[in-house]
């Protein structure tokens, strides 16, 4: 599988995920554009794939905006000259019950989770038209957009919502040569785990690291996911190995949820 000469836009891809999937796409000799609301992360995540001899692009961007998605997008092409793969990856997490989540907690997840996916997915899809070429668009949803999981029946709900995009985007865009995939991870390793665990001990009463253990132990693996796992992954899903596949959402989540 080689990436070399591509140019590939990452969201979130300050820290977790996002920066184990740019740091992949960088090691198979893609260009990357990062994108992210912590400039100071970005610029480190810079550093290394600049090292691994490859160009870079950094842009702010809040992804709930459309506008300010579709400038990312439009930076990226204009400093790294191409455009490519867009991995919509950004995302937030909330754990709550369903009794109390307020309308302004709904809004905010909808508009972070399925708004960013959509404006991501319209821009992409966009410059791809316009340049008169293939593409690939690659959003996170997760083992909570194949299963609802009690506290985090509105996180669950935006991640479905990615799914259906991801299907039905795929679907529209397929006569113009661009797939749209999904990538459905499980208990990774990050700082939103760590926020979701702490948030389940608030709500629950449990200590601070059980529930992580609990998801843990149901692992078939054995072990939790690290961020590489899921960008091992999402390097397949960007190279030219997967461009018969489209509309789907693969689990890739050591064993919890089966399909």
């Amino acid at each position: 599988m080689s990436l070399h000469g591509k140019v590939a836009l990452v969201t979130g891809a300050g820290q977790g995920i996002g920066r184990a999937i740019a740091l992949r796409l960088a090691k198979e000799g893609t260009d990357i554009a990062l994108v992210d609301l912590n400039e100071e992360k970005i610029l480190a995540v810079a550093r290394k794939i600049e090292a691994l001899g490859r160009k870079t692009a950094i842009f702010t961007a809040d992804i709930s905006d459309q506008k300010q998605v579709y400038a990312a997008v439009d930076h990226a092409e204009k400093v790294l000259d191409g455009f490519d793969i867009m991995v919509n990856n950004a995302g937030i997490a909330q754990v709550q019950a369903i009794a109390d989540v307020t309308p302004e907690e709904f809004e905010k997840i909808q508009q972070v989770n399925v708004g960013g996916t959509l404006w991501g997915i319209q821009a992409a899809a966009k410059k791809f038209i316009e340049r008169k070429q293939k593409g690939k668009i690659i959003n996170a949803s997760s083992i909570a957009g194949h299963n609802g999981f009690a506290l985090l029946g509105v996180y669950s709900a935006t991640k479905f919502a990615v799914r259906a995009l991801t299907q039905a985007a795929a679907q529209e865009y397929a006569s113009q040569g661009i797939t749209v995939n999904a990538y459905c991870p499980g208990v990774v390793g990050t700082d939103m785990w760590v926020e979701i665990d702490k948030r389940f001990s608030e709500i629950t009463g449990v200590p601070e690291g059980e529930t992580y253990k609990k998801y843990v132990e149901g692992i078939a693996l054995g072990r939790a996911q690290t961020p590489e796992d899921v960008a091992n992954f999402v390097a397949y899903l960007a190279g030219p190995d997967s461009d018969y596949m489209t509309g789907q959402a693969p689990l890739i989540d050591g064993g919890m949820v089966y399909r």
